[in-house]
């Protein structure tokens, strides 16, 4: 049975999660959403798991000069005054050490998402191209510091 689009648990609501597709024996891509807080309630995203890969951490890319770095974050703050969208450019979840790739567009895999209060909130995850914005999948990486990432 597929995880709903929309997941809900206590005052948080995570919609329009989305991935791009791998290719071949490409084992890493980013998942994005939105994350949203009932108003008055405060929390923090401090963690991201997943079966379809070894790891999934939450990262942030920030400009540098010209250079675009993506770090991991330790946690991504949450309140009704400041909802989080994770996008391509800005926070995601990054997903490495895809087990069986590739993740074909049209698929789907669910991503259990750890907040400080909530707990674990699961999410379905739409394989699909058409995000917009950067594509881990097929961009050049030679201006990206991915900083503890080798």
């Amino acid at each position: 049975m597929a995880m709903p689009a929309t997941a809900s648990k206590g005052p948080i609501t995570i919609s329009g999660a989305w991935a791009r597709p791998t290719i071949a024996k490409m084992k890493i891509t980013a998942a994005y959403f939105s994350a949203a807080i009932a108003d008055g309630a405060t929390d923090k995203l401090i963690a991201a798991k997943t079966p379809v890969a070894e790891k999934a951490e939450l990262h942030q890319h920030i400009m540098q000069g010209d250079v675009a770095k993506m770090r991991p974050v330790d946690a991504v703050p949450l309140s009704a005054d400041h909802p989080v969208v994770f996008q391509p450019g800005g926070y995601h979840i990054m997903i490495m050490g895809v087990k069986n790739p590739p993740l074909k567009e049209g698929t789907t895999f669910p991503l259990t998402l750890t907040f400080e209060k909530a707990g674990d909130v699961t999410v379905t995850v739409n394989v699909s191209k058409t995000g917009g914005g950067m594509n881990h999948g097929t961009m050049g990486h030679g201006n990206m510091d991915h900083g503890q990432h080798k």
